[in-house]
């Protein structure tokens, strides 16, 4: 099945729509401010306005150095090649909480106008967000911080996106089975809401989740921890990474192994080493996300914040606080489709 066509009609669709819904009024130059905005149960939110006649600071802050962020990065290129407007691309290289604390803090002392952020630990840094946002417009995106108060949510729905990847569990597990599952951490939405995905999928079709493992951004230690449970467990059957680079081990780990075939694996993203690990059937299939739409739409929308204001909210795209950018389930017959539409779409950027 031939994914090049649905992946690029997908991305221009969204594009077109966001375009209409939060591009730069030019008509009107208000003064600036905070508007207030209707407050959530989560406390009361302001959408504040950059300078007029100044370009608005903006900042785009990613949760570790993964090769994921690649797509992000091309997203946010575009935005800055049709605007004309710089936004900083912001890195914690160790993919720790107090890394990214402190990108924030730095941030907001620089008088920046709008912050997208992929957060790390949400139930641990609701302080230090609220605390931004105070002083300027926050947006979540790729990991949320709902109990916070960020303006909106940009990336997938990540307990559909987690039933999904259970659901083609369930197919390659078809008589049920132990499997093993491997993340970061935990403590981050995105991977606790795709583990309960999963598990709701896989309920009454006899697969258990024997282990869990994390690896706290590590990426030797999350070969490792494939490696143990390949060792220690070997009634498992099926391996599955919630995180971008965890699909990469738990091939590499599985190649070595020797067990290619024996266990299966099933990931998240479309990380190269993913995708070539599906080329050669060590991988079954993986669950993909949008993330040249994360740095897309967050741009457009910290851009329109800070020029429209309180408008910009009301985007027919955002639905409850959030806008969900979708996934695709990539595996060996349309993996090579895939690459080609996702070359072509990052030479665009």
């Amino acid at each position: 099945m031939c994914c090049t066509r649905p992946f690029r009609t997908v991305i221009v669709a969204v594009a077109a729509v966001i375009f209409a819904g939060l591009g730069c009024d030019s008509r009107k130059k208000d003064s600036p401010g905070a508007g207030p905005v209707t407050p959530s149960d989560n406390g009361p939110t302001h959408v504040f306005k950059a300078t007029p006649g100044t370009p608005p600071k903006l900042a785009f802050v990613i949760n570790n150095p993964s090769p994921f962020w690649d797509g992000a990065a091309a997203g946010v290129k575009k935005f800055e090649g049709e605007t004309n407007v710089h936004v900083d691309f912001k890195i914690p290289q160790n993919g720790q909480v107090a890394e990214q604390n402190a990108i924030l803090e730095n941030l907001l002392s620089q008088g920046y106008n709008g912050i997208a952020i992929s957060v790390i630990a949400p139930a641990d840094q609701v302080s230090e967000l609220n605390r931004a946002c105070e002083k300027t417009n926050v947006i979540c995106h790729d990991s949320d911080a709902p109990k916070s108060h960020r303006l909106l949510y940009i990336g997938t729905n990540n307990v559909e996106a987690g039933k999904v990847l259970g659901n083609e569990i369930v197919k390659l597990m078809p008589s049920g089975g132990k499997i093993a599952v491997f993340v970061g951490t935990f403590s981050a939405d995105n991977a606790r809401e795709r583990l309960n995905g999963i598990e709701s999928a896989i309920a009454g079709h006899n697969i258990e989740v024997k282990v869990k493992k994390e690896d706290n951004g590590d990426r030797t230690a999350a070969r490792s921890n494939v490696e143990k449970v390949i060792t220690a467990y070997p009634e498992v059957t099926m391996m599955v990474g919630l995180w971008s680079y965890n699909g990469p081990q738990i091939a590499s780990a599985v190649e070595a192994s020797g067990k290619q075939g024996t266990i299966k694996a099933a990931v998240f993203d479309d990380e190269t080493g993913t995708l070539d690990a599906i080329e050669k059937g060590s991988i079954t299939s993986t669950v993909v996300q949008k993330p040249f739409q994360f740095g897309y739409l967050s741009s457009k929308l910290l851009y329109a914040l800070a020029t429209r204001g309180e408008e910009a909210l009301k985007d027919p795209l955002i639905k409850d606080g959030k806008i969900d950018t979708g996934v695709e389930v990539i595996n060996s017959q349309n993996v090579k489709d895939y690459r080609a539409g996702l070359a072509d779409l990052t030479k665009k950027k």
